[in-house]
Parts: C-alpha cells; sequence; structure tokens
C-alpha cells in the first residue's frame, strides 16, 4: 500500500510539469507559424507589385486579393486593387467595390478622402454608362467651353500686358523683340503625352496632377483630337495644360 502511495505521489508531482512543457510546445508552434505567415504575405505583395508594374494587370488583382487577410493592411491592398480596376481595367464598378472596403477597413485613413472623391467620380462614369450619354454630357461641354473662352480672354489680357511692358522696355533701350502671343503662352505652359496601353483621361489626370480630376482640362485641350474621352488611341499625344 505504501509503495502504490508513493507512485500516486510522484504522478500527482509530475502531471504540472508536463502540462507546462506541452503548453510551452503550443505557443511555440503558434508564434512559430505566425513567423512564417507574414513573411509569405509580405512576398505576395511584392509579386503583386511586380506584375502590374509589368502590365499584367489581372494576375496582379488575383494575388493582391490573395494577400487580403482581414488586417489593417488591407485597407493599401483593396486601395491598390481599386487603382487597377479604375485606371487599367477600366471597370468602375469593381473599384467602387474595393474603394468601399477601403473605406470599411480604415474608415479614418490616410486615403479616405481621397478614396470618397474617386467613388463620386466612379458613381458618375457608371450612370453615364447606363444612361447610354456620352461621358461629357451637353451642360458639363457647355460648362467646359465657358471655361475655355475665359482662359482665352484671359491670355488675350495678359498678352496685352506684356505688349506694354515690352514697349516700355524698347523705348528705354531702343530695342526689343515682339510681345508673345496667346497661343505661344498656352504652348509655353503645355506638355505632352504619348497615349500607352490602358491610359485613360483619369489616369493621364493623375500622373501629372497628383489627381484625377484635372481630366476636363486635359480633353477640353485636346477636344479636336479626342473623339471618344472613354477610349484614348494608343500612341496618340495629348496635350497636357
Amino acid at each position: 500500500m505504501k509503495h502504490q502511495s508513493d507512485k500516486s505521489r510522484a504522478r500527482v508531482a509530475t502531471e504540472p510539469a508536463l502540462i507546462t512543457a506541452i503548453l510551452a510546445l503550443l505557443l511555440t508552434g503558434l508564434f512559430g507559424c505566425d513567423r512564417m505567415v507574414t513573411p509569405r504575405g509580405t512576398q505576395v505583395m511584392k509579386d503583386a507589385d511586380a506584375k502590374a508594374a509589368d502590365g499584367d494587370y489581372l494576375e496582379a488583382i488575383n494575388l493582391y486579393e490573395a494577400a487580403l487577410d482581414g488586417t489593417a493592411r488591407s485597407a493599401e491592398i483593396h486601395y491598390r486593387v481599386a487603382l487597377l480596376y479604375d485606371d487599367k481595367m477600366k471597370d468602375p464598378l469593381s473599384a467602387m467595390h474595393h474603394f468601399k472596403r477601403y473605406l470599411t477597413v480604415a474608415p479614418g485613413g490616410p486615403k479616405a478622402e481621397e478614396v470618397k472623391r474617386f467613388m463620386k467620380r466612379d458613381e458618375l462614369a457608371l450612370l453615364t454608362n447606363l444612361s447610354g450619354d456620352a461621358l461629357v454630357t451637353r451642360a458639363e461641354a457647355t460648362r467646359l467651353k465657358n471655361e475655355n473662352l475665359n482662359l482665352r480672354k484671359n491670355l488675350v489680357e495678359q498678352a496685352a500686358q506684356l505688349r506694354t511692358a515690352g514697349g516700355g522696355e524698347k523705348n528705354a533701350r531702343g530695342k526689343g523683340n515682339k510681345s508673345p502671343t496667346p497661343a505661344k503662352i498656352a504652348n509655353a505652359a503645355a506638355r505632352s503625352h504619348v497615349v500607352q496601353a490602358g491610359d485613360t483621361l483619369f489616369s493621364v489626370s493623375r500622373q501629372y496632377y497628383n489627381a484625377p480630376d484635372r481630366w476636363k482640362d486635359i480633353l477640353d485641350a485636346n477636344d479636336k483630337t479626342i473623339n471618344d474621352p472613354g477610349k484614348l488611341k494608343v500612341g496618340q499625344t495629348l496635350v497636357i495644360p
């Protein structure tokens, strides 16, 4: 009886140590898995970035979506996917879905206000496409025309001021150059962009002005060469005002 009692006491003393060892192994395994998963997610993001840079936008989107894990970094992934759908895939509906997901994950994120502006623009594009109208409505075209007239008026006034100033310098020095014309002033401030595959007025505006809202200015500056605002021709040269 005494021998059995000693065995029972030894077993009772051993069990807590055994449980502690098992818990330690389990915790080590969990932390080890976390260390394995995090680098893999980072590598998937790098692969997606590389595919996007190479122009393989669909595969980039698939990789980005595979990297979504529900954490805070998912907001940035949704933002990148939305831009690909918006600028490259010309799919505003899918873009809006990921913009909304960004706001769900990070409602106060650093890109929240920008995302809201993009969503309003995409909503307008969707409504326009559903109605069967052109990208630019008659009311919008009239507004752009008026803005263009005001711009020309301002250029003429600036040219007149330059002529007056140039005349004063000529009288003072006895010589001088001709004052620049409004066309020369406009051309001096303009740049050019050669359309690449996947380019849209939105993406070109974002490239040169860091915002998509200036696409109307680009359209107005190229109204004689752009037949369809929704379909730019590859190789076409655009004037960037």
